[in-house]
C-alpha cells in the first residue's frame, strides 16, 4: 500500500491498474484521486460511466455517439493545465498512445487496463500496437 501511495503522489507518469472485471481497479484509482484531491491540485477524469462522484474534481462522462471519447477528453483537459488525469479505461491503440504521450510530457495519468497481471499488461499494450520502446 505504501508503494501505491508513493507512486500516486508522483508529479508525472502513468499508472495502469490491471485485473479482470470486478477486481477493484476503479476503486483503487478513486482512492488515489481522493488522496491527491486538495486545493491547488487540478484533477480531471473522463469515464464511462462515472462510478463515484468526487467533490472538487472535474469529472466527465464519455459519449462515443457524440464524438466525446477518452482521447478527445484527454486532449481537451490538456488545455486546462491538469496535475492528475484519470482515463476510465485503456481500450485501444489511440487511447493507449495518447495516455502514454501525456504521461511522458509531465502529467500523472491513471487508467485501467484489462489484463490479468503486470507481465500481461506489457503484452497487452504491445498487442494494441503501442511501440515497445514506449512501454
Amino acid at each position: 500500500m505504501a508503494l501505491v501511495r508513493e507512486l500516486g503522489s508522483k508529479p508525472f507518469g502513468i499508472i495502469l491498474v490491471t485485473g479482470p472485471t470486478g477486481y477493484s481497479k476503479s476503486t483503487t484509482l478513486y482512492s488515489l484521486l481522493d488522496e491527491r484531491n486538495e486545493p491547488g491540485i487540478n484533477i480531471s477524469t473522463v469515464e464511462d460511466p462515472i462510478k463515484y462522484t468526487l467533490p472538487g474534481i472535474t469529472q466527465c462522462q464519455a459519449n462515443r455517439e457524440k464524438g466525446f471519447d477518452f482521447v478527445t477528453a484527454l486532449r481537451a483537459f490538456m488545455r486546462q493545465d491538469p496535475d492528475v488525469l484519470l482515463m476510465g479505461e485503456t481500450r485501444d491503440l489511440e487511447t493507449a498512445k495518447t495516455a502514454i504521450e501525456t504521461a511522458l510530457t509531465g502529467y500523472l495519468v491513471l487508467s485501467t487496463l484489462h489484463a490479468k497481471d503486470a507481465p500481461n499488461t506489457i503484452a497487452r499494450t504491445v498487442e494494441m500496437a503501442v511501440e515497445p520502446f514506449m512501454v
